[in-house]
């Protein structure tokens, strides 16, 4: 393979790999727990944070509800790994550090 072919392969994928993280981006993700709901997109902004839980929010209750936002948070970025690594799985090697 010459210089200009893999030049021409490298360009090629790295418009595959912003095409495809770009789709990523538009995507959203909704983390759930018992209490509550928070959507991101693909770039890992939240969207929308919903609290699920019905009635008055106790003292002890705030504490299980900080509790809550952080499963809901972790349940929506691992959803968002896992479609990145569905998406990009293929350029891992190419992707160190760029992600």
């Amino acid at each position: 393979m010459n210089m200009q072919n893999l030049m021409a392969q490298a360009q090629r994928m790295q418009r595959e790999i912003t095409q495809k993280k770009e789709e990523l981006e538009k995507m959203e993700f909704t983390g759930k727990s018992e209490w509550v709901e928070i959507t991101f997109n693909g770039a890992k902004e939240i969207k929308n944070v919903k609290i699920v839980k019905d009635g008055d929010i106790s003292e002890e209750d705030k504490e299980i509800l900080g509790d809550m936002l952080q499963i809901a948070t972790k349940d929506a970025f691992n959803q968002i790994n896992k479609a990145m690594a569905e998406k990009l799985g293929q350029y891992a090697g190419a992707l160190d550090g760029l992600m």
